[in-house]
Parts: C-alpha cells; structure tokens; sequence
C-alpha cells in the first residue's frame, strides 16, 4: 500500500510539473491542430543530451515540427527530468506523457515478447541487427502492441555489448567462472551471466565505476562507449569482444496519444522516427570507433579471439527456456527469423 501511495504522489507531482512546462492551450487532436494552437507531445528521456541518441531524438522533434508545418511540437524531458526508464515507460502507460526512450527489454513489463530482445546472441552481426529491425516484419510488430498501452514508433542502437574486467581477459565461457560481473537490471542479463559461470551483479549504473576501482566487482558489460564516456577504462584495462548481446532502444508512443493522431500524422510520426535512427545509426557507428581509438590509448586491451561459437552454444539453454516460458518470446523469435531469411 505504501509503495502504491508513493507512487500515485509521484504520479501527480509529474502531472502537476508537465502542467507547469505545457503552454496554456492546444490541440487535443492532430486533426483540430494549427501552428497557432499545436498539438504537443511530451517525450521523456533518461540519456544526457550530448548523448548520440538524445541528439537523434532533438532530431526527431525538430522534424516532426518541420514535416507538420509547426502543427505538431514535440517538448523533450531529457536528463532523467521525470526519472528513470521504469518510470518514464509506466508514465507512457498511464497516458502523464505522450512519448519516452526505453532500452527494449524494459517494455516486457507489458508485454513480455520484449524479453527477446535481452537474449545472447539473438543476431550474428551488426548488419544482421539493422537488416533484421529495418525488416516490414519487425515494422508490423511493433505496432502490434496497442493493447499493452504503447506503440513502437522505431529503434536506437546502443551497441553489441561485451565483457569487460579489471585485468582478466575473457576469451571461452570458463574465464568468467567465479567473476563478480555487474549487469542491468533484467532477468535475462542475471540468466545468462549465471549460465556461463559468472557472479551476476544487479546495481545502479553509477555506482560501477568505483565498484571496479575497489575491486568490489570483477568487471562489467556494456558497448565499448562506457570505457571513455563514463571512464570505465580507467579502471577496466582488458574488453573482451563477445558482442553477446545487441539491445536496441525504443522510441514508444502511449496508444492514447497514437489514437489522437489522424492516420496521416500518424504517418508523419514514423516516418520522422525512422529518419532519425538512419542518423543515429551513422552517429553511433562514428562514437564507437572513435571510444576504441581513445580507450586504447588509456590502456584498454581490446580482446578480438574470442571462441563466441562457445558462448553461443553455453547461452542457448536461456533463449530456449525464455521461449518455452513465455509465448510472446517464442513469437518474437520467429519475427527474428523471418527477418533474417528476408535479408537473404
């Protein structure tokens, strides 16, 4: 009960903090809007703006703003301004904001297929990634979740990640046997890490920094950005190329905004979302290259013979029980598979 109250006066402290910032009139429809009284959009995002998809999503506001002729004005919350991804994707959820950025497997909350996206190696490559989120399959799924309260509007990617440690490179599943590994918050991420023999450790993202200085973990994973961006690699000397997982972010739009867009703003809305991932994609793929030249020069050992046909073959057990699991997951899996036989 008392986490239910905490929650409702969170509620209304973020209702009563967008009124604040909303102007004082406009549309409730896309149809109804003009640029003088606009339809606005709240969107909420967690990353800092100097981030490479906070700038594809500044990207996608200007050009929903441009493509509508100042109709429509898309107002970002970034910096975490209205908490973290849980709580921006429950916001979404009970119609407080219109829009939010949320790592894939976070949306599992309402609908469990989202767990897919967390598995070890769902994809071969990064080509394979773009080709197989790019595909009209994927497209169709998702704007197959208005039931759940959103709709997928695109993705992000954040990078393959891998294993990184204090000293210890990782090369076969058994070199992780009894290391300390920080992971994100999901079940998948403990599943797995636990099958390869690791110690998986659940913790808040700013407190890995010190936890690898003291030696209180052994190492962490992320995509190669986290060595000089966060500087991992100051206290991380040894990355470990095992590119196990590829989780994209979202772009959601809660399915009460979506069904007061007409179906051509509706329109307008995706086509200005997957614009912004082309860009982000060239900008993510420039960040990454440019963290390994300057990791390196930190002392950071890039790790590249890596027996990932090993690692594949010790994870396959998490992706078959998920699958078994959960229906959803199964059906995900399948949408996965069709994408990459499209791209054949």
């Amino acid at each position: 009960m008392r986490k239910r109250l905490i929650s409702g006066s969170v509620a209304l402290v973020l209702v009563a903090a967008l009124a604040a910032c909303a102007p004082a009139s406009g549309a409730r429809t896309s149809a109804a809007a003009t640029p003088e009284n606009p339809l606005v959009l709240t969107l909420a995002n967690n990353l800092s703006d100097d981030h490479v998809t906070s700038k594809a999503l500044a990207s996608f506001a200007d050009d929903v703003e441009r493509r509508s002729g100042g109709r429509i004005v898309v107002k970002i919350y970034g910096n975490g301004q209205l908490g973290a991804e849980p709580d921006t994707l429950g916001q979404v959820h009970e119609g407080i904001v219109d829009m939010t950025r949320v790592s894939a497997p976070g949306l599992a909350t309402y609908d469990p297929g989202y767990h897919t996206f967390g598995l070890p190696y769902l994809f071969d490559s990064e080509q394979e990634f773009y080709e197989v989120m790019d595909s009209p399959q994927m497209a169709e799924y998702f704007r197959s979740t208005s039931d759940d309260g959103f709709v997928g509007l695109t993705y992000y990617s954040s990078g393959a990640r891998s294993f990184y440690t204090r000293n210890t490179p990782v090369r076969t599943p058994e070199d992780l046997r009894g290391l300390k590994i920080r992971v994100q918050d999901m079940r998948s991420q403990t599943d797995f890490v636990g099958d390869l023999g690791g110690a998986p450790v659940v913790m808040a993202f700013a407190d890995t920094y010190t936890s690898l200085q003291t030696g209180l973990i052994d190492g962490a994973e992320s995509n190669a950005t986290v060595l000089t961006e966060s500087a991992h690699g100051e206290v991380s000397h040894a990355f470990s190329m095992t590119e196990h997982t590829r989780i994209p972010d979202m772009l959601v739009i809660s399915t009460e905004t979506w069904e007061r867009l007409s179906p051509a703003d509706e329109e307008l809305l995706s086509e200005a979302a997957r614009a912004s991932t082309e860009q982000q994609k060239t900008d993510w793929a420039k960040s990454t290259e440019q963290a390994i030249t300057d990791a390196k020069e930190m002392g950071v050992e890039f790790i590249t013979d890596v027996d990932t046909a090993a690692f594949r073959e010790a994870t396959r057990p998490v992706v078959d029980a998920y699958a078994g699991q959960y229906p959803e997951v199964a059906e995900l899996l399948s949408v996965v598979a069709a994408g990459k036989r499209g791209a054949e």
